[in-house]
This record gives C-alpha cells, sequence and structure tokens, in this order.
C-alpha cells in the first residue's frame, strides 16, 4: 500500500503540473492577445492605404473595380454526366424516365433533395472522379504549420513597403509635370522666355520673307504687336496646362502675368529691333 508520504509527494507533483499549466494558459492569452492587438493595428493601416489610394486614384483618373458582392461566388463551368445523352435523358424511346434522373435533368441535376445526396465535387454520376483544377491566382495551402507571429511581422513589413511608396507617390504628385524640380518662379520664367525666344524665330523668318509674302509694314506690325501677345498667351496656356500639379492643387497654379507680360510683350519687340539695329549697321 502507498504510504501518506507517497501521496504527499503525488499531491506537489499534481500542483506543479497545474501551476505550470496555469503559467503556460496566462502566456498563450497574453500572446494571443498581442497577436490580436498587432492584427488590429494592421487592419486600421490597411484601412487608411486603401482610403489614400483611392484618393490617389481619383486624382489620377483612375477608378478601382467595384467590390464584389458578399458571399457572391464566381460562376463555374456545368459538366454534363458521362452517358447523359438525348436518350439517357428521357429514359428509353417512348418510356418514362430512368429512376434517379427526374425527367430533364432529374435528382442529379438536384442534389440535396431528401432522399437525393449531393455529388462530391470533381465526381460523376458513373462514379468517375474528374480532378478539378485549382482557381487562377489562389495560393496553395503551405505545408506544415504556419506562425501567426512570423505572418503579422511579413505583413507589417510589406504594410511599410506599401507607406513608403505611397509616400513617394504623392511627393511626385504634388510636383507639376513640368519641370518638377524647378520652383514656380523660375518655371513661369523659363516658359515666358522660351516662348519668346520662339517669338523671336517666327519673327525673322516674317522678316526674311517681308516684301514677298506681305509688305514691310503689315510684317513690322505684326511682329511688335501681334507675336508677343501669341507668345504670352501661349506661355499662359502652358502653365495652366502643365504647371499644376495632380494633388494638393486647390486653385489654378501661379502664371506670373507681370513678368510674363514684360518677358514676351516687352522684351520680344526690343530684342527684335536690335536684331534690325544690328542688321543694318552689318550691311
Amino acid at each position: 500500500m502507498a504510504t501518506f508520504a507517497e501521496y504527499a509527494a503525488l499531491a506537489r507533483q499534481l500542483a506543479d503540473q497545474r501551476r505550470e499549466t496555469d503559467r503556460d494558459a496566462v502566456a498563450a492569452d497574453r500572446h494571443r492577445s498581442a497577436l490580436r492587438a498587432t492584427l488590429d493595428q494592421l487592419t486600421r493601416r490597411l484601412d487608411a492605404q486603401s482610403h489614400r489610394l483611392d484618393q490617389l486614384g481619383r486624382a489620377a483618373g483612375v477608378t478601382a473595380d467595384p467590390p464584389a458582392a458578399p458571399g457572391a461566388r464566381p460562376a463555374s463551368p456545368t459538366v454534363s454526366p458521362a452517358g447523359t445523352g438525348a436518350g439517357a435523358s428521357g429514359g428509353r424511346a417512348g418510356g418514362s424516365p430512368e429512376p434517379g434522373t427526374a425527367g430533364a435533368g432529374g435528382a442529379a441535376a438536384a442534389p440535396g433533395r431528401p432522399g437525393v445526396g449531393a455529388y462530391p465535387q470533381g465526381a460523376t454520376t458513373t462514379g468517375a472522379v474528374v480532378a478539378v483544377p485549382a482557381a487562377a491566382g489562389v495560393p496553395a495551402p503551405r505545408a506544415g504549420g504556419v506562425d501567426p507571429g512570423a505572418e503579422l511581422t511579413e505583413a507589417r513589413r510589406l504594410a511599410d513597403e506599401a507607406d513608403r511608396l505611397i509616400g513617394l507617390t504623392e511627393t511626385v504628385g504634388r510636383r507639376p509635370p513640368l519641370l518638377p524640380a524647378w520652383s514656380p518662379l523660375a518655371r513661369a520664367l523659363a516658359v515666358y522666355a522660351a516662348c519668346a525666344a520662339a517669338g523671336v524665330v517666327l519673327a525673322m523668318v516674317l522678316l526674311g520673307v517681308a516684301g514677298v509674302v506681305a509688305s514691310p509694314g503689315a510684317v513690322y506690325v505684326a511682329t511688335c504687336g501681334a507675336l508677343p501677345v501669341l507668345c504670352f498667351v501661349a506661355g499662359y496656356l502652358v502653365l495652366g496646362r502643365w504647371g499644376r500639379p495632380a494633388l494638393g492643387a486647390d486653385g489654378p497654379p501661379p502664371r506670373f502675368v507681370p513678368l510674363g507680360f514684360v518677358t514676351c510683350v516687352l522684351l520680344m519687340p526690343l530684342a527684335y529691333c536690335g536684331y534690325l539695329v544690328l542688321f543694318r549697321l552689318l550691311r
């Protein structure tokens, strides 16, 4: 017979095992709570990223596809059971349908009815099993156990990378497509100067054909009056079209109208007159 000391030792052993089990349960509960908190944080981050991506898509003129309805499944192709031809579906010619077919389709067309069991996936009425290919885009199940902590760590890393790319996209989107690294003043000056230079070249071409296509007086009026105004309008339109960023632009971009007017309307005729004076002096 067991003595009292043996019973006491067994009781102590059971108590130690109970305390160890309780400690393990508490540790597991804390671990689950930490994983749940991390999952909630990642869910909030993903919701914020989805909102930001939706804003970026609307700013870029890209609309996302509408989400699928809850519980909706993609339509699967219908496979006719083997041996169900025109004669098999209606039974023998002139006779009644065979048992299990129930007319046009019968119980085979409505599995789950009382007394009729549903066919297993990939099975036909003849009992042959057909291999059903996996749906495209669905990853195969992983072999072995999955560590939730490692999965959440990888998801957090991907979320950090997505935040970095979204921030980079927003930085690029807040810059205008025309000379994005330049300041607004430098960009406007460059655009108006380019338009004025194009106007000077066109004025020289008109001066070369003066007296042949048009009278010299009309050419001078065009080069000193209409052409500078057209160059200013061209620079104004270019800044309005390509000087506005896709994101964060509530109003029209800065176009610096006085600067453009001075550059095109005043400097261009001066440059043209200077060319005429130089041309006459060199003759």
